[in-house]
């Protein structure tokens, strides 16, 4: 049967573990660059530092400015046996109180605690339909501070590695500012205050939007029929600023280049069926795949993801079934760099 997109099983690839980027690349914008021409289906091999001569003077970058929340708790037990909490976010319901994936599950039902550090315990209150936990820190520092101080940067489960002190500033991008995210918007990595002072200079603006990534972003879809799949709901924020700059753009012909899966979705989020924003927050839950209309996304910057994934659904929405798949095999035979702290995609 021939390959057409419809189906999960159709976004399977083989990707040799090597290919899978363990460590960042220095400088940040040294990365490789593939571009996708969707126009053409040509495919050209760049570096990232030459995003500054493919990007015209009056176009406008959209970028994610969330920060990567230090949510990895490690802990002991009442037992002494280690323990781990992964905030994923507020409830909202009160202070220091967070929905969290915990490990072991079958031993952190509620009452119980993980004491993370003297002083800073977390403890659990209550199993949600999703069989995660509201848990509620408790610790006489404010719990911005302790977090901070105790947790540490939520690498992704492909990095077979510890978190070093290098990457609580690596994995994020140059421009985070609001904190709320369990893994980084990782196609903005790539970009160094040197190649973002070069697009300024060459009259390439900048629009800054907010979506907080959570871990249902790492889930692969279970089901082989992509409609059944039940899309994770993630925070965004585009305010009016952002929708002037964007808006303004297009009105006057320029395009909007969205840096990461993170700002399509927010951008999409934030359209009317006519392409222009409206400042708006709030929860998305819009899961982008082929047959989908973009109505506010004119060029799209990405890194290269799992097999099975919403994320790469996304990139053959728009990009096209074929020449995402076939751009994907040229990328595991040139031997581009995998996944977060891999090389970047521009689908022009």
């Amino acid at each position: 049967m021939k390959r057409d997109g419809s189906r999960t099983s159709d976004y399977d690839f083989e990707l040799p573990a090597d290919r899978i980027a363990q460590t960042a690349v220095e400088p940040r914008d040294a990365s490789r660059l593939m571009v996708v021409d969707r126009a053409s289906g040509e495919i050209a091999h760049r570096h990232f530092y030459d995003l500054a001569e493919l990007i015209p003077s009056g176009d406008v970058l959209v970028v994610n400015r969330t920060r990567v929340l230090r949510a990895r708790l490690l802990g002991r037990r009442d037992s002494g046996a280690p323990a781990e909490v992964l905030l994923l976010k507020p409830t909202g319901r009160a202070a220091g109180e967070y929905e969290a994936m915990v490990s072991p599950g079958g031993k952190l039902k509620p009452d119980r605690v993980v004491h993370v550090a003297p002083g800073f315990d977390v403890r659990i209150l209550a199993v949600t339909d999703r069989r995660t936990r509201v848990v509620q820190l408790e610790t006489s520092a404010p719990f911005d501070e302790a977090i901070e101080r105790y947790g540490a940067v939520p690498l992704p489960p492909y990095i077979d590695r510890a978190a070093t002190d290098s990457d609580a500033e690596r994995y994020q991008t140059v421009y985070a500012r609001e904190i709320g995210s369990v893994a980084a918007p990782t196609a903005g990595l790539h970009f160094t205050p040197e190649l973002l002072a070069r697009l300024a200079g060459k009259g390439v603006e900048r629009a800054e939007v907010v979506l907080h990534v959570g871990a249902g972003t790492f889930k692969p879809i279970e089901v082989d029929d992509p409609t059944e799949h039940v899309m994770h709901e993630e925070w965004y924020d585009v305010s009016a600023e952002a929708v002037s700059r964007v808006n303004s753009a297009r009105v006057r012909g320029a395009a909007a280049w969205a840096v990461g899966t993170t700002s399509v979705r927010t951008l999409e989020s934030a359209a009317d069926e006519r392409g222009a924003l409206h400042a708006s927050s709030g929860d998305t839950r819009l899961f982008i795949r082929p047959g989908y209309l973009f109505r506010a996304v004119d060029h799209v910057i990405t890194n290269f993801h799992l097999p099975r994934s919403t994320l790469l659904m996304l990139v053959a929405a728009f990009a096209g079934y074929e020449l995402t798949m076939r751009a994907y095999d040229v990328a595991v035979r040139e031997g581009y760099r995998f996944y977060s702290y891999g090389d970047a995609m521009a689908i022009i």
